[in-house]
Order: structure tokens, then C-alpha cells, then sequence
């Protein structure tokens, strides 16, 4: 069977050619993947989105006809779905996809050297298809591998420290995909990476693994709950709930087991965040275990991997354990011979949208909607996803807990300061010696840490730290001594955020960077509010002038406070409110940066 998608023009450098190849949709090769969704809700459409993409390379409107009829959703909802992703493809795009980062740490290591040397390889420029119709080139935000800064990805496979030199190997498939980058001590979130197979499950359980839900089950679900309030464990993605009384409450709330959630949000997808990226890729069976943990503490029958959807290393590592963990009996009905308790996790691909590591978006994104953030109150934890009791907790904030149940009360608090006890993972990138995820015991300054991971490049002096991510804040270098502690940031006014730290040396124009990071917020504001909306777009206008044009005006500072206010005061969510927290803080310390 086939259906009319007229002919598609296909543009590049080299001229035009239209792809006759694509002048009909054979919806026949769509029919088995529609097969495997018969029957399912709407909670389905991503995947299945997904899925079809995958045969055609976009997804035409027959496509489309035939996904919103399986699913039984109104076409329209499903438009709007594809429209919101960046991921998803309306227009004639190739099944492999060039995508190469624009973001800062791979802008300080020389990207657009290598972006430019894959262009002139490839013949193509930013957003353009060959006229074969077998390659597309992006330039994209940030891919969450700063620590291998510059880097890319060539269709699903990751490639990092790339060169200019390294070209015509990264286009050949030739270039290993590279691992984390793991420093610091002590280990505890981190003590199996390096040292387990992370698709062995039987590798995992020598090395420690499902000991601690073991001794979880031999307690009972309230004494977990005052174990992690005693352990002052808050939330690692930024929001800093203390993880406790987020269990507590949806354990709570109205609701039976079989309508009671618990996710690990993996979105990170802020410029310098690659923290959860080490466990998904290299110890996925203990993100397994800890929401298991979660579920069991929460009495919740139903655990969700939210993962972006650049991360298929991840996602395809995750996925062979969820199978292991399900042969092994350690998913399913009546776990470990208690009666009734039931557990099961389902992964959901994220498909290219910061806004659904906001939790509410992230609900949204699961349900098969677009991600726009909800109005709270109602909280997640009694009206959640599906509109049923959540808890939603950050991939190290799962870890950690874990860690607590480990190691014991008495060695975590021994580890940090007494109102930041234990460690914390810092994603360090940017102009220094050896980037990586680094976890420490809370209480390393800023300084110590830069020292730790060799110092600033080439021996030069540090202009500028941003911290907390693209949502942080810029520390000047008199501010470098500062303990990398909750309450030295309170004190401060300043972020830890999900422990983005960032470095630009004297050599670096901050105002590029400046750019950059509106581009960014410009790029994944959801529209749902004006404030953000609007104002994303008028910061970015004003940085492309001054950074690009070199055009800056008499009170461009004073305009960029006043939308920076605004945003700050009256948009939705965490997206809005933080989108010009970074320029504010710059402009607060170098005012002629606008000048």
C-alpha cells in the first residue's frame, strides 16, 4: 500500500535535486511496528513516533494518519507532538543524522574548526539533506559529553575529542565511542563504574549489587524514610528537596500500589550537565536497584527511566538490564518472596527537549503530549503522572540514597559538612586540564577543585566560573576560595544547580559566551508562557547584535535586567525563571560586557 507524499526538494551547497524516492510512502514497512502498539494509550506516542521515524527517516503525514489512528489520538494532538520535538522530523530528513555541538565547552575546545572541516567533507550545511537523501547535518545544543569536548554524533553513536584531523575518521565510523571521565574520592555513588561490566548482571551482584535492597526489604518502608531524613540527602538535579519527605509524602498520599509512580529523571540536557551519563552508561543495573529501593519505600508497583534521547548508549545499555533484571526474577510479581509486591520499570526515550527535565514536562512528555510544564499546586507527589502519586527524584539523587543504605548513617554524615553531608558529583569542564565528572565530599572550594583536575590550561589565569549550568550563575576569580557546600551558596545567593562547573580563561570573550547561552534558552523555551517566550527571544536578539553584529546599543545592560526581571518574576517554571540568571550575574560583575 502506498499514499501520495508528493515530491520532495531536497537543497544543498551543490544545488537542488528532487528525491524521487520519496514521491510515495509505502505504509506497508510501517505495519508491523504498528502491530506491536495495538491496543496501547496514548502514553505510547513517543516511542511509537520513534519507531516509525526510524523506518522512514521523518515522518510524513500518512505516517502520521496511521500513528494517530492506531493509538486512537486526534491527529491534531499528534501534529503537535512532532512540532514540539526537535528529535521528530515533518520535512524530508535522512535516517542518519550529523549532529554536532554549538555549545560552550566544545566551543572553548575548538568546534567550529571540526564542524567546519565535516561541512566541507560532507557538502552540506546547518539543516540541509544530500540529494540522495542519505545524510542530514545539524548544529545542536549541547549533547552531554563536555568532558570530551569537542564533540558529536554520527547517526546514534557518540564520538568526542574530536579534531579537525579526526574528521574523515569520525565520518568512517572508525572512532571508538568514548567512556566517562571519572576523578575524585571517595567513590561512593561512583564505586562500581570502572570496575563492573555494565551489561553483566552476574558481574554486577559480585561486586555488591542488589545487597542493599536486600537489606531495605528486612526493613520496613517507614524506617527507610527516617533513614534517608537523617541522612539530609536533597535532590541532586537542582531543586534540592530533601528526598525523605519526598518519599514520605507520596507514600501518603491516597492511592494503591498499582497508582502509585516513582521516576528517574535522566533528561540532563543543560549545557555542562553529564553527571547521571557515567551510571546509565556504566552501572545501569544500580539505577535499576535503587528505584527499585524507591519503589518498595514509596508502595509504588510502577518505576519509569526518563532518558534524553541523544543518550542511545544509555538507553540501549539500559535496556539489556531491565531484560537481565526481569530474567533474573528481580522485576516483576511478588519480589524476593514478599507477598505483593510488585514492581516493574518501563524506559522512555526522551525526543530532544530541555523543558522535560522540569518533572511536571517530563509527566507530560511520558503521557504522549507535548512537554509543557503544569501549574503547581497540585504537587507531584499526589498528582503526579497520570494525575496519580509520583516521586520523581534525579538519576544521583537515587544513587545517593542507595549509598547512604551502604554505607551507613554514621560514615555518610561523617563525609562533607554538617548541613551538606556526603558527596556530590561536579560535571567541571571548560578550560582546564583534565575535565570530567568528579565526585568529593561536599566542602571542596572552588579552587581546590580546578587544582585537582590539573589547573587551568596552558598555565593561564582564570577570568570566569559559571556555576550551576547554563541556569547558574558567573563567579568572578576573587570568588574561586568559596566551599562547594548548600549553605555557601545560600549565604552567597548563588546555585550549586546539578553541580555544573564551568571554567573560561583570560583568553575567552564572555560575551560569546553570553550568546551562546541565550541561544540556548531562545531554543528550548516551550512558548506555553509569554514571559519566557518573548523574553528568551529578545535576550538572544540583543546578544546576537552585540556578540555577532558587533552592534551594542546605549542601554542594552539596562534592557537585559529588565527582561532578566521579568522572566525571573512571572514565567511558569524553572526554565523561564533561571533563563537569564546567568547574563544578570555577568552583567553584575563586567558591565561592559554590553557596552
Amino acid at each position: 500500500m502506498a499514499a501520495d507524499a508528493g515530491s520532495v526538494t531536497v537543497s544543498n551547497n551543490k544545488g537542488t535535486a528532487v528525491i524521487d524516492a520519496l514521491d510515495t510512502i509505502d505504509l506497508s514497512l510501517l505495519s508491523p511496528t504498528l502491530q506491536k502498539y495495538q491496543n496501547r494509550r496514548r502514553e505510547a506516542l513517543l516511542p511509537l513516533l520513534a519507531d516509525a521515524q526510524a523506518v522512514y527517516g521523518w515522518l510524513p503525514r500518512p505516517v502520521l494518519e496511521a500513528v494517530a489512528q492506531t493509538l486512537r489520538v486526534p491527529l491534531a494532538d499528534v501534529h503537535g507532538v512532532v512540532e514540539f520535538y526537535s528529535m521528530f522530523y515533518n520535512t524530508p530528513t535522512a535516517k542518519t543524522i550529523i549532529r554536532v555541538c554549538q555549545d560552550p565547552a566544545c566551543h572553548l575546545a575548538g568546534v567550529e574548526a571540526v564542524a567546519a572541516a565535516i561541512q566541507d567533507r560532507i557538502g552540506l550545511a546547518n539543516g540541509e539533506t544530500s540529494a540522495d537523501g542519505s545524510l542530514t547535518f545539524e548544529r545542536v545544543p549541547c549533547l552531554g559529553m563536555c568532558e570530551h569536548a569537542p564533540n558529536a554524533l554520527y547517526g546514534d553513536k557518540t564520538a568526542g575529542d574530536l579534531t579537525v584531523e579526526l574528521v574523515d575518521d569520525f565520518l568512517n565510523g572508525r572512532l571508538p565511542e568514548p567512556d566517562p571521565k571519572i576523578f575524585g574520592s571517595p567513590r561512593l555513588k561512583l564505586a562500581r563504574v570502572e570496575a563492573v561490566d555494565p551489561s553483566s548482571l552476574a558481574d554486577y551482584e559480585a561486586h555488591g549489587g542488589y545487597a542493599d535492597l536486600h537489606k531495605v526489604l528486612q526493613q520496613s518502608p517507614e524506617q527507610v524514610i527516617e533513614l534517608l531524613k537523617e541522612s539530609a540527602v536533597l535532590g541532586r538535579g537542582g531543586a534540592m528537596f530533601p528526598i525523605g519527605l519526598k518519599w514520605s509524602f507520596t507514600r501518603s498520599a491516597p492511592g494503591s500500589p498499582a497508582t502509585k509512580h516513582v521516576i528517574a529523571n535522566a533528561d540532563e540536557s543543560e549545557p555542562g550537565t553529564f553527571k547521571d551519563r557515567a551510571i546509565l552508561e556504566e552501572d545501569p543495573f544500580s539505577l535499576i536497584e535503587a528505584l527499585t529501593i524507591a519503589g518498595y519505600t514509596v508502595g509504588a508497583e510502577n518505576g519509569w527511566i526518563f532518558v534524553r534521547g541523544e543518550y542511545m548508549r544509555s538507553i540501549d545499555r539500559l535496556q539489556h538490564a531491565l531484560e537481565e533484571a526481569r530474567r533474573a526474577g528481580y522485576l516483576g510479581r511478588d519480589l524476593f518472596g514478599h507477598e505483593g509486591f510488585h514492581f516493574d520499570i518501563t524506559l522512555r526515550r526522551g525526543a530532544g527537549a530541555y523543558i522535560c527535565g522540569e518533572e511536571t514536562a517530563l509527566f507530560e512528555a511520558i503521557e504522549g503530549k507535548r512537554g509543557f510544564p503544569r501549574i503547581k499546586p497540585p504537587f507531584p507527589t499526589t498528582h503526579g503522572l497520570f494525575n496519580q502519586p509520583t516521586a520523581i527524584n534525579n538519576v544521583e539523587t537515587l544513587v545517593a540514597a542507595m549509598a547512604v543504605i551502604r554505607v551507613g548513617l554514621d560514615e555518610w554524615l561523617g563525609l562533607g559538612t554538617p548541613d551538606s553531608p556526603g558527596t556530590k558529583w561536579f560535571c567541571l569542564s571548560g578550560n582546564v586540564a583534565q575535565p570530567g565528572l568528579y565526585e568529593v565530599p561536599f566542602g571542596l572550594t572552588i579552587r581546590e577543585l580546578i587544582d585537582m583536575a590539573g589547573g587551568v590550561l596552558y598555565g593561564r589565569a582564570v577570568q570566569a566560573v559559571l556555576l550551576g549550568g547554563a541556569a547558574g550563575v558567573f563567579i568572578a576569580p576573587e570568588g574561586l576560595d568559596m566551599p562547594l557546600t548548600y549553605e555557601d551558596a545560600r549565604a552567597r545567593g548563588v546555585p550549586l544547580g546539578s553541580g555544573v562547573i564551568q571554567v573560561f580563561d583570560e583568553t575567552v570573550d564572555l560575551r560569546e559566551v553570553l550568546f551562546m547561552l541565550s541561544r540556548f534558552f531562545a531554543h528550548e523555551s516551550c512558548g506555553k508562557c509569554f514571559p519566557c517566550q518573548i523574553g528568551t527571544q529578545r535576550q538572544l536578539e540583543i546578544w546576537e547584535r552585540v556578540t555577532v553584529e558587533g552592534q551594542a546599543q546605549p542601554g542594552d545592560a539596562r534592557l537585559l535586567h529588565d527582561i532578566g526581571f521579568a522572566m525571573t518574576e512571572t514565567s511558569l517554571c524553572g526554565l523561564g525563571q533561571t533563563a537569564a540568571s546567568a547574563v544578570t550575574s555577568a552583567l553584575k560583575l563586567w558591565p561592559e560586557l554590553a557596552q
